[in-house]
């Protein structure tokens, strides 16, 4: 009987200790004994660290990369995923709960697609649900155009194959993108994207997410955000000549 693939989970922290042994504990139930979590932490100043070292202290799948100093959510997260060594790769924030059969659903899933998006039940920071559906309330579907207008790409509720991965790093040196965006549009323009439209995740909103992006966050001045699109589109013209022609970014 072949080797179950292996299941690299990403988390990247910031002032988390409020919820991350909640979120360690719903995913750290669901992998196997061959499977990893990498953490990577950037300047948190409060009780982070210590949780996620009593953690890793009495779970060897959890490695810990401490005391980077990035002051970037995107990079912070590109941290944590060249550092994997799995064959699947799971995205998570710090605060939400992973629902059960989530892995092993969405790994069955990856068998036939490149990257798997499932849907995720919106709730309060105490996980009372305020949405039932997070696809359904924000119009989350596939679509290069679309996607850029308005993303649909939340690392939370993301999984992918590590091939796609290598297409996607190094992430492009601007903010405008996500580093989920990216990946789900670089998965759409070499692979195959399902949205998984089943419910696995409590995605938990609270005054100290970093972004609320469309459930009641600010927006940006039209300006800025037309800008923004241009340079999106800039960073996915500039991929498929590099992808198409195999030309390196010292090219450019």
């Amino acid at each position: 009987m072949p080797n179950k693939p292996k299941v690299s989970v990403c988390i990247a922290t910031y002032n988390g200790e409020k919820y991350i042994s909640e979120q360690l504990n719903s995913i750290l139930n669901q992998l196997s004994a061959e499977d990893e979590i990498i953490i990577s932490d950037d300047s948190s100043t409060d009780g982070t660290c210590e949780i996620l070292k009593k953690f890793a202290s009495s779970d060897k799948r959890i490695q810990l990369f401490l005391d980077q100093k990035f002051k970037d959510p995107i990079q912070n997260f590109q941290n944590a995923l060249y550092k994997v060594s799995g064959e699947f790769i799971f995205l998570s924030d710090q605060d939400d709960v992973w629902m059960e059969n989530k892995v092993t659903s969405v790994m069955q899933k990856l068998e036939s697609f490149d990257l798997v998006i499932h849907d995720s039940i919106v709730t309060d920071e105490k996980l009372n649900q305020m949405h039932p559906s997070f696809f359904q309330y924000f119009g989350s579907k596939q679509g290069i155009f679309k996607n850029v207008l308005r993303s649909s790409y939340y690392g939370s509720c993301m999984a992918f194959r590590k091939s796609l991965l290598d297409n996607a790093l190094p992430f492009p040196k601007t903010k405008e993108i996500g580093h989920d965006l990216w990946i789900g549009l670089v998965a759409e323009l070499t692979g195959k994207v399902l949205f998984l439209k089943v419910p696995y995740l409590l995605y938990r909103r609270h005054s100290e997410t970093f972004t609320m992006r469309g459930l009641g966050g600010k927006k940006r001045p039209i300006y800025k955000m037309a800008l923004g699109r241009l340079i999106m589109f800039y960073e996915i013209l500039k991929f498929l000549v590099k992808y198409k022609f195999g030309i390196t970014e010292k090219q450019l």
